[in-house]
């Protein structure tokens, strides 16, 4: 550790150094890094096939230490057309645990061993436990995950098999999230939703979608969102490479959530600069079920500064679109598959047109939600 590399600021504006384990800054709120100046397609390591091609666009000393790594990234972009709309599909579910989340993971648990983290705690709705408990396990780091006790079976075995101690709470996705915090004292809060690190790692998938399109920008950027990550890590990567002068504009990020949780969708359309509480539905797209995303702000003003737009999905239309997509060989979570019936109401509401180059993520595997699809 010679060097701190770039620090990290709150939303007070207070900076803190790097180079030291921290998940949220003095204040309570989320922390991030500061602007870092991106990187050009010189820059890419050509010779490695995962996405540590573009590791030096991450803050020092991750540009320059042995990563954590189960090959993440570089995840297919392929093609379909909707109702007349071409759309680029970006396969996260081929990540090493099928699901986006694995590239902010990588990232983050190599931040962690570098810091000399041997014991980590994280809370989770299925995804995000199951990729970290296989980093923690590739980087010797005993993992802790709290999730809710409604979670998809599959990912808790999953969690299981990799080593991760699992205890089921009861209560809401938030409820958990709460206790995850209050437990936070004791060991080491490896959040993927409050580390910054993690966010690091998201936004590569900006780096390799602007590579999958031969090094240009699309129009638009389609992502399911939860707490999101996803939308932090566009606004993040694509930022630096508009200020790298590698593309023109940054893509508009268009945002999906199930109707029955869209805090940030409601947020958005009430011209609100949080979201408010209040109790939501269940829903089936269960990746999407943050009632209260801890970057709340950070989310609506990406948003808001890229001309994005958010729709909320019926909550009887996820399935189907689960099934649309796997008629056409792509087998996905519900929390994926409502890009589809999203992308279709971003068309009707003259968000995207048929000249638009868009690429919508398709965030995790079918497999993940077997129970909930088993009986379709």
């Amino acid at each position: 550790m010679n060097s701190p590399g770039p620090s990290l600021v709150d939303r007070s504006g207070h900076r803190y150094p790097a180079d030291q384990p921290r998940w949220r800054g003095d204040n309570g709120g989320p922390l991030v890094f500061e602007p870092l100046p991106g990187i050009g397609r010189e820059q890419i390591d050509a010779a490695v096939n995962s996405q540590w091609r573009y590791r030096a666009a991450l803050p020092d000393p991750l540009a320059r230490i042995d990563p954590v790594t189960l090959g993440e990234g570089r995840t297919p972009l392929i093609n379909r057309t909707f109702d007349g709309i071409d759309v680029g599909l970006k396969l996260e579910s081929m990540n090493p645990t099928g699901s986006f989340k694995d590239r902010g993971v990588a990232v983050m648990v190599t931040a962690l061993r570098h810091h000399g983290i041997d014991r980590a705690l994280e809370d989770s709705s299925g995804n995000g436990g199951s990729s970290v408990a296989a980093y923690c396990a590739a980087a010797g780091i005993e993992a802790h995950i709290l999730v809710p006790a409604a979670t998809s079976p599959n990912k808790i075995v999953q969690s299981r098999w990799h080593g991760a101690h699992i205890e089921l709470v009861s209560g809401t996705r938030q409820e958990v999230a709460d206790e995850a915090v209050r437990r936070a004292d004791t060991t080491f809060y490896a959040s993927h939703n409050w580390h910054p690190h993690f966010l690091q790692g998201i936004k590569l998938i900006a780096y390799e979608i602007w590579e999958d399109l031969g090094f240009r920008s699309p129009a638009a950027v389609l992502v399911p969102a939860g707490a999101g990550s996803l939308v932090l890590g566009c606004a993040t990567g694509f930022g630096e490479l508009y200020r790298a002068g590698e593309i023109e504009r940054v893509p508009r990020i268009l945002v999906s959530q199930p109707e029955n949780c869209c805090p940030l969708v409601t947020a958005l359309e009430q011209g609100s600069a949080e979201v408010v509480e209040k109790q939501w539905a269940t829903t089936v797209a269960e990746g999407t079920a943050i009632a209260q995303p801890v970057r709340d702000r950070e989310v609506l003003q990406a948003i808001r500064d890229s001309g994005g737009a958010a729709v909320a999905v019926p909550e009887d239309e996820l399935l189907p679109a689960v099934g649309e997509l796997a008629r056409t060989g792509l087998f996905v979570e519900p929390t994926s598959a409502q890009v589809v019936p999203a992308l279709r109401q971003l068309r009707a509401a003259g968000e995207i047109s048929a000249a638009d180059t868009v690429v919508a993520v398709l965030t995790g595997s079918g497999l993940k939600a077997g129970h909930l699809l088993a009986t379709v």
